[in-house]
């Protein structure tokens, strides 16, 4: 008995990817126009679909033949529009201060730590240097009232958990970050910072290497699930396997799966052009460096410095839509540019002048309840999706997962991830979007400045 199913729409994300453009060492691989035969498919070139490749590889070595296929070009889609944190800690983004109960983030940071493990090793194993990978931690800062309380909350929290941190001051950061406009602020050590689009066409080079098959610029445009083998059909040719891990974070529901269970968000950056030297000169600060909001909905920024000619620049992420559609609007994007103009503004007063260069939005993928859309959901066919909003460390950890489930059905660090309840069916439209994007405006509007 064979099923069929076609896909429903395909993935489109608003402007270029500015961290693709200016990465210069990029890789090419073929797109699918020919008849291919494997053993192991991954649907997705993100993290993800990385994390699953790279334990197939663990697991099974050379002994079977795994292919790896992504949509767009590598690095076009949501795996080079993120802001680069791969987070250890807790950063529930349906919270007011990121936490949740003490449990339930211990067991959290467990499963993230296991992912930036890989993470790393997948680092030095494939040569990277330290612009595309570096455990240089994270600042979560504030320069309201209201920030200050979120981090004493968070700190009080990360004290329960026996995490360590160190309080900063306005002078602390203004060394730091060359900017006045925080006040105080919060240091964690062990968050792995990256150039997401760097990192993902460095790991994919590295898997090819190891005789892993990567296409690219090829959706899956139908899928016939057989008893023996699955066919993926896509515009010039198809694949054929006998396992398929599905690692396409939320565009899992254009094939038809986790129906009425999904939000389907836009964020948005803006990123300048590279900085001049008397420009660079006038901020200070040190030459990389991420902050996170202490309000989840406020700007997150950060500071890059030159790798291979790429420039030093700076990248601010802020403002969130629901598109239930999964296509974001023009206008989405000019609402977004408004704010990034405004959120730079105050808090670089000294690069006026400075142009955005780049402007992108990019997909996450939520659920009500903030668990993944997991599992076995056909035969030899496995969900790896929806990463609650922290694509690069639960999007590694997922593919991971999903390949232990595959291969050996049981681990002690499985059980650990699969300590979660089934997604929850949200409300129905428009009541649905309303409510979502209205909410959304509202807690940007509470954020203030942190905006």
């Amino acid at each position: 008995m064979v099923k069929t199913i076609k896909t429903k729409r395909l993935p489109k994300d608003p402007g270029p990817a500015g961290w693709n453009e200016i990465y210069k060492d990029k890789s090419s691989f073929p797109a699918v126009d020919t008849d291919i035969e494997v053993d192991w498919v991954v649907i997705g070139g993100g993290f993800a679909g990385l994390g699953a490749a790279k334990r197939l590889l663990q697991l099974l070595g050379s002994k079977e033949r795994i292919a790896v296929i992504e949509a767009r070009g590598i690095a076009q889609g949501p795996a080079g529009r993120n802001s680069g944190f791969m987070l250890d800690l807790p950063h529930e983004l349906n919270s007011d201060t990121y936490v949740g109960s003490k449990e339930q983030d211990l067991r959290q940071i467990r499963l993230n730590r296991e992912a930036i493990t890989m993470a790393e090793s997948i680092a030095h194993q494939y040569g990277m240097d330290k612009a595309l990978f570096s455990r240089s931690g994270k600042i979560t800062a504030s320069a309201t009232e209201r920030g200050y309380r979120s981090i004493e909350t968070y700190a009080k929290h990360l004290t329960a958990l026996d995490e360590p941190y160190e309080l900063l001051g306005a002078d602390e950061l203004y060394s730091l970050l060359g900017t006045q406009f925080y006040t105080k602020g919060l240091r964690t050590a062990k968050t792995a910072m990256i150039q997401p689009a760097g990192y993902i066409h460095s790991a994919y080079k590295g898997l090819a290497l190891e005789g892993v098959q990567v296409y690219e610029c090829s959706p899956v445009v139908e899928m016939k699930l057989n008893d023996s083998v699955h066919t993926l059909i896509c515009a010039n040719g198809s694949v054929r396997a006998k396992n398929v891990i599905m690692a396409v974070n939320g565009h899992i529901q254009s094939f038809g799966f986790f129906k009425q269970s999904l939000l389907h968000i836009f964020t948005y950056s803006s990123m300048t052009r590279a900085l001049k030297n008397h420009e660079l000169k006038a901020l200070g600060g040190i030459e990389n460096w991420g902050v996170l909001p202490a309000d989840p909905m406020g700007s997150t920024i950060r500071k890059i410095s030159d790798h291979a000619g790429s420039g030093h620049r700076i990248v601010v992420r802020n403002h969130a839509t629901l598109n239930q559609s999964m296509e974001a609007s023009e206008g989405n994007l000019k609402d977004a540019a408004r704010l990034q103009d405004r959120s730079f503004a105050r808090r670089f007063p000294m690069l006026k002048g400075v142009d955005m260069e780049y402007r992108w939005g990019g997909r996450l993928c939520l659920t009500y309840n903030s668990v993944p859309a997991f599992g076995e959901i056909e035969n030899r066919v496995w969900s790896a999706c929806c990463q609650n909003g922290l694509g690069t460390v639960k999007g590694m950890l997922s593919g991971m997962m999903a390949v232990d489930k595959a291969v050996l059905g049981k681990t002690e660090l499985l059980d650990e991830f699969l300590i979660y309840q089934e997604p929850k069916r949200l409300p129905p439209e428009p009541f649905l979007s309303l409510g979502a994007n209205a909410t959304l405006k509202w807690k940007e509007w509470l954020s203030g400045i942190e905006l």
